[in-house]
């Protein structure tokens, strides 16, 4: 058999948990704002998701529009605070000035998650070089994805550097374990060339949306992916 394909819809509210899980997705990353492409959303928008669907919720945990850690205290008080509230996954990672990882920021942050498994985000779309950026994240504990879309520009530029990490993984290259999860300018017209790579994980937001972030999840535009993802055309 095989194996199904995670779909993974970016959630601001329950509302949009119950139609992104309606519609057939697999996990949900819950943020606020995405003017600043997604922060740390309230503890009690994260027990309201909890309490209205039974998916995985990643949360993220982000200050600040931007890739620099800020205040690492107050996001390590943030995650013990969701973390009361029902979370028990969590995306975040963070830069420094030269492009590199932030591992002081990243390493509190993963001792706060305190063994939840975790996505580094696009800032590996930022890094000076995505190769030692791995390298330098191998062995975190809790770590199991990296969120890409192969280049700041998105998926449609990043496709060659994707299909190319998903060979290393392949491959069993060290810091190449955790799973590639891709978004960022994703589209339908994408997944064919991924799914034939191996390629097993989709992150979507504005694409479950056609109507544009001021309006909800639709459940119908998650199916299309869903069914996208199962080999029915759309």
């Amino acid at each position: 058999m095989t194996k199904r394909a995670l779909l993974e819809v970016i959630a601001l509210d329950a509302a949009d948990a119950v139609a992104a899980q309606a519609g057939g997705a697999d996990r949900l990353e819950l943020v606020s704002d995405m003017a600043a492409d997604g922060l740390t959303p309230s503890p009690r928008t994260v027990a309201a998701v909890r309490a209205a669907v039974d998916i995985p919720v990643r949360v993220m945990l982000r200050a600040a529009d931007g890739f620099a850690a800020g205040d690492v205290d107050a996001l390590c008080a943030s995650a013990a605070a969701l973390r009361a509230e029902g979370a028990e996954e969590f995306v975040f990672g963070f830069l420094d000035a030269d492009g590199r990882p932030d591992l002081a920021a990243v390493q509190a942050l993963a001792a706060a998650v305190d063994g939840c498994r975790w996505t580094f985000h696009r800032a590996i779309d930022r890094a000076a070089d995505r190769d030692a950026l791995r390298k330098e994240l191998a062995g975190l504990p809790g770590l199991d994805t990296y969120l890409t879309a192969g280049s700041p520009a998105g998926v449609e530029d990043g496709l060659p550097t994707l299909l190319a990490e998903r060979a290393r993984t392949a491959e069993g290259e060290p810091g190449y374990g955790p799973r590639l999860l891709i978004g960022g300018g994703l589209v339908l017209a994408h997944l064919p060339e991924l799914l034939a790579a191996g390629v097993d994980a989709f992150h979507i937001g504005g694409a479950a949306r056609p109507s544009g972030w001021e309006a909800p999840v639709d459940a119908g535009a998650v199916a299309a992916w869903r069914e996208a993802l199962e080999g029915v055309p759309v």
